[in-house]
């Protein structure tokens, strides 16, 4: 698999950080293989900050994209390049017209594909990283990699992150079969010191927002908003145990 993974990026141009996006062509190269903004770094949900510690904690996703340019249509623009690719219509199955460049569903970069990461704003260096979110059906399930012991690798998505006095919140951004073979996901509490696991509780569906706390009557809630495929969106609130 990883020399057809290479045989896939052989199609892309690669080099150091900042390297631009180039022209698309139908022979190769496609575009640049990047981990750019839209499917990596931190995006809008942004990150919290502990105005005690002045510890920084940032959520962000990871996955290899094309970064390319094609002519613009004059009948829809004036600029003369625009986001795009060139790639053949057929080598669309492959992944390399796609948004994501994957092999056979497989993510060409190494996990995790969601993170959170601590980040000591005093001294500039990072405390702990660790993989947000379940590993996707699509990865433990792979034929593959049957018989592979895969750790967690982190949901690839834009999700944002709850620091409190003692613990990192955040939402799952999919959702993934269980052993009952329900699908769900976990709003899941990490340690702000370590980055541990501390606990977890169910959600009928994937977040796709930043989770928010409020006190009333003495009682603590961690609100967030919800939703995915079948599940229309809506808002969960979660009561702390007293």
């Amino acid at each position: 698999m990883r020399e057809e993974a290479l045989k896939v990026a052989s199609k892309f141009k690669m080099g150091p950080i900042f390297t631009p996006p180039v022209w698309s062509k139908p022979e190769g190269p496609y575009g640049t293989l990047s981990t750019y903004p839209d499917n990596g770094g931190t995006n809008w949900p942004g990150g919290s900050f502990d105005p005690e510690t002045h510890i920084a904690y940032l959520p962000s996703q990871r996955l290899a994209v094309s970064a390319g340019v094609v002519p613009g249509d004059p009948k829809v623009t004036d600029m003369r390049f625009v986001k795009g690719s060139a790639a053949p219509k057929e080598k669309e199955g492959e992944g390399q017209n796609l948004l994501r460049i994957t092999l056979q569903g497989i993510p060409l970069v190494k996990p995790p594909y969601a993170s959170i990461t601590a980040i000591d704003l005093n001294r500039g260096n990072i405390l702990w990283k660790i993989a947000h979110g379940d590993t996707p059906d699509n990865i433990r399930n792979h034929p593959a990699l049957k018989g592979l012991d895969i750790p967690r690798t982190g949901r690839p998505g834009f999700f944002g992150v709850l620091v409190t006095k003692t613990v990192v919140i955040a939402g799952e951004r999919g959702t993934v079969t269980t052993p009952s073979g329900s699908q769900g996901a976990l709003l899941r509490a990490y340690d702000k010191a370590t980055g541990r696991d501390v606990g977890s509780v169910p959600m009928p569906a994937g977040a796709t927002g930043t989770p928010m706390t409020y006190m009333l009557n003495g009682v603590q809630y961690v609100v967030l908003a919800l939703g995915g495929p079948g599940f229309p969106a809506e808002l969960i609130a979660y009561r702390l145990a007293e």
